[in-house]
């Protein structure tokens, strides 16, 4: 089928566009994956649909489009983490020590079921320009608690869009729907919203794939916490909020980074200070709850 049926929904102007099917998003999205169009309609499709803003339906049609390819592990018991693949600038990468936290929490209370942390990475997407998790899972030390999946391995496709996408340079359906792929078929999972409205999108378009999720409102778009924050859950079929503040559990931090590099990350993740070991357990803390190890985060941080 010709692509331009797709370009010309979402590109005609306002009075005329409308919402692809799913079953329209799935055949649209497979032909950019499989480069079964041109680059420059597949550029124009993803900004179109971009800006005409995606339906609910566009989206989980992307998301069941990418079943066709991603080749997954099977680990029930654990965490994915759902970053961003735009990387960080302003904060460090917690996860290593968040992981080290969790492994020796295991150790001592053989009681406690343990559970993996699943991350993911790839090239960095457009548009922040940040230090990937990619190049601090590959650098760094890691816990045997951490699964490192390279997107190159597990979902070339997509990996292969990185050069069309940088040269579009503008966020697309893909940076909505990629941060939690679960390429391990997690029970658990936890990414972040910056703004409030996509913390519904995120429960409708990724909720119905684990036994528990949280959305929370991180550093920088990623679910790791340096500051106060927010954080939303489903309860009996409803999203509950909660606020938590860093002075409940006696964290003062105050650092930002104008633009963090691999070797700044990797020398704090060496050598860290007492307060990011503090905020390595309150991350930790938070993934017990999110496993449902502990019922509530002050409880779960009291035992690390």
């Amino acid at each position: 089928m010709s692509f331009f049926k797709y370009i010309k929904a979402v590109a005609t102007g306002p009075k005329s566009n409308r919402d692809l099917t799913y079953e329209e998003i799935q055949e649209a999205i497979q032909q950019i994956l499989e480069q079964k169009c041109e680059s420059e309609q597949a550029a124009a499709f993803l900004m179109c649909l971009r800006v005409k803003l995606e339906s609910d339906d566009e989206l989980k049609g992307t998301l069941k489009s990418f079943d066709k390819y991603i080749k997954r592990d099977k680990l029930p018991q654990s965490v994915e983490l759902g970053f961003s693949y735009d990387g960080k600038t302003d904060q460090p990468f917690l996860f290593p020590l968040t992981a080290q936290v969790l492994e020796a929490f295991f150790a001592k209370n053989t009681t406690i079921e343990p559970f993996f942390l699943v991350v993911s990475g790839d090239l960095e997407q457009p548009a922040k320009h940040g230090l990937t998790l990619k190049e601090v899972a590959q650098s760094a030390t890691l816990s045997s608690v951490v699964r490192f999946y390279d997107r190159v391995d597990y979902f070339r496709e997509l990996s292969q869009l990185t050069v069309l996408r940088k040269k579009l340079f503008m966020r697309s359906v893909f940076n909505t729907v990629e941060k939690l792929l679960n390429p391990a078929q997690s029970n658990y999972a936890i990414t972040s919203a910056f703004h409030k409205p996509y913390v519904q999108k995120y429960f409708k378009l990724f909720g119905e794939n684990y036994q528990n999720m949280w959305v929370i409102k991180g550093s920088e778009g990623n679910p790791e916490v340096f500051a106060d924050f927010k954080y939303w859950y489903m309860n009996e079929g409803e999203i509950t909020e909660k606020s938590v503040s860093l002075k409940e559990f006696n964290i003062q931090y105050n650092n930002e980074y104008e633009k963090i590099s691999l070797e700044e990350n990797l020398k704090l993740l060496e050598n860290p200070s007492e307060v990011l070991m503090d905020l390595a357990r309150l991350n930790a803390a938070i993934l017990l709850v999110t496993a449902q190890r502990y019922n509530t985060i002050e409880e779960a941080y009291a035992v690390l």
